[in-house]
């Protein structure tokens, strides 16, 4: 199983990003997605989360700008971001709770994308 993110990128403040992220492989079923973040000299932190019947949650420093959605056919998790701050700026990373068959879901983490949020 692998997690796939992209879009990430430079942007001004007040800007907007959409970051993606595919799951492949060897999937019977995907519980939680959820978005994370790691900005430098930072401990990671969870953004946002999706549960696989759509129920949602965010970090209160992101409530009200970026919005957590997900498409189970295509086994993909997508964060939409708008009204980007310098304080945005971090790699972030999807995780997803997935189950290959077994009797338990394991956690995998996408390789990262960096969000750089500076004029």
């Amino acid at each position: 199983v692998q997690l796939q993110a992209s879009g990430g990128g430079l942007v001004q403040p007040g800007g907007s990003l959409r970051l993606s992220c595919a799951a492949s492989g060897n999937i019977f079923a995907i519980n939680d997605m959820d978005w994370y973040r790691q900005a430098p000299g930072k401990q990671r932190e969870l953004v946002a989360g999706i549960s696989r019947i759509g129920r949602t949650n965010y970090a209160d420093s992101v409530k009200g700008r970026f919005t957590i959605s997900r498409d189970n056919a295509k086994n993909t998790v997508y964060l939409q971001m708008n009204s980007l701050r310098p304080e945005d700026t971090a790699v972030y990373y999807c995780n997803a709770a997935i189950y290959s068959g077994g009797p338990t879901a394991r956690d995998y983490w996408g390789q990262g994308t960096l969000v750089t949020v500076s004029s």
